[in-house]
């Protein structure tokens, strides 16, 4: 770039972090390029189709000349309805569509305008490590110090809140969590909901939960929206994704709820920075949200039949698989033998060597070396297909 071009650049944005899932991509692409089979298990990306009830709301709304036009900068009223009415189906949670809900074009819009709206230069957002990128790199566009706290194995990558020491708390302007969680599959407790709320509520800070996972737990559990918490609606707001539940990635869906008076201030930021969340596509989610959620169901006994999979056929191998209760992915130890490497050593040899792409887990924070996420969105025939190939680079070492 020419010296006087560089020279225009924002200081923001010549010091942002990269985007780890784009450069996945571009190893991925790299060794495709070179003549190598690869399976790829880096993205989270889904790998069937939307239920077919889905797609033919969305071709209905296509041909409804009411939503031609732009749609209302907050949400289309049946979106917002239809969000309403699932969390007090689903959740047991009373929301009003008017105050407490906006439509975004999917929850990585609502995680950078949240951020934009709370942090300012130097205010700090506190999350749990491992953690999902974009945290920290809307952090970085807002100015913002970025501050983790450790889940460990042993506690089943669940953090141990009232362990923090007070200062980080009373640092902390947002604490962003996430459950079903991204990478490691852990689900949150009530009790720590409740503790996040309670100190939310004594130190003075707004927590995120980040729930694009919802519905997709193992074992027929329930998802625990943060919402159903004893005054979470005082101190939290929640994000919520069409993309995993409905196998709608490319649509581009979601929404923000929780806290009146945050949201007004999200609202106010959505409202001068974010393209508006296509009305068709609100019209396709409120007829899902308003479903029986038996697909959504369909997949996480579908996501947990993957996850056994991977867990059961590398057990042995060097790379063991930790119990997860939900999401989509399997999160690994990487072998001793590769630990003084590092994560992204052994996901670039075994790219190089198996034929299968992974995603380090230094990508997921400082907590994340050591280990590798492997995306369960593909179907069995392929996990089988890479499961033996790991086990058979793995032995030939």
């Amino acid at each position: 770039m020419p010296a006087r071009n560089a020279a225009l650049i924002s200081k923001r944005a010549a010091g942002l972090p990269g985007n780890p899932f784009a450069e996945a991509d571009a190893r991925a692409a790299a060794a495709v390029a070179a003549g190598k089979d690869v399976i790829d298990l880096s993205k989270g990306n889904p790998d069937g189709q939307p239920p077919a009830f889905v797609q033919d709301a969305l071709a209905h709304a296509a041909h409804d000349p009411s939503l031609f036009r732009y749609p209302p900068f907050d949400g289309v009223p049946a979106f917002l309805e239809s969000i309403a009415g699932w969390y007090g189906r689903q959740h047991g949670v009373t929301v009003d569509p008017a105050t407490q809900l906006l439509a975004t074009s999917g929850s990585s819009v609502g995680i950078a305008t949240v951020i934009q709206a709370l942090i300012d230069p130097g205010d700090t957002v506190v999350a749990v490590d491992p953690y999902y990128p974009q945290y920290e790199g809307s952090t970085a566009v807002a100015g913002g110090r970025f501050e983790t706290i450790p889940a460990e194995a042993d506690r089943g990558f669940l953090p141990d809140l009232d362990a923090v020491d007070p200062a980080v708390w009373t640092r902390a302007k947002l604490l962003i969590l996430n459950y079903p969680n991204n990478p490691t599959g852990a689900a949150a407790t009530p009790e720590l909901y409740g503790t996040a709320v309670r100190l939310a509520r004594q130190y003075g800070f707004v927590v995120l939960n980040d729930f694009a996972y919802a519905g997709l737990e193992f074992a027929g559990a329930r998802s625990l929206s943060l919402l159903e918490t004893p005054g979470a609606l005082d101190v939290a707001l929640e994000l919520g994704s069409l993309s995993k539940m409905y196998m709608v990635a490319g649509w581009r869906g979601g929404f923000v709820a929780g806290n009146a008076e945050v949201l007004a201030a999200v609202k106010a930021v959505h409202r001068q920075t974010a393209v508006l969340a296509s009305s068709v596509i609100q019209q396709a989610g409120a007829v899902a949200l308003a479903s029986d959620q038996s697909t959504v169901a369909e997949l996480a006994v579908q996501y947990q039949h993957r996850f056994d999979v991977v867990r059961d056929g590398l057990a042995g191998s060097g790379l063991e698989v930790a119990e997860a209760q939900g999401g989509l992915f399997a999160w690994a130890r990487v072998p001793e033998s590769f630990a003084r490497d590092g994560s992204a050593a052994f996901t670039d040899w075994l790219l190089n060597t198996a034929g299968v792409a992974l995603m380090p887990g230094s990508c997921f924070g400082e907590a994340g070396e050591g280990w590798v996420r492997i995306s369960l969105l593909k179907h069995t025939a392929d996990l089988y297909q890479a499961v033996a190939r790991i086990r058979r680079a793995l032995d030939a070492r």
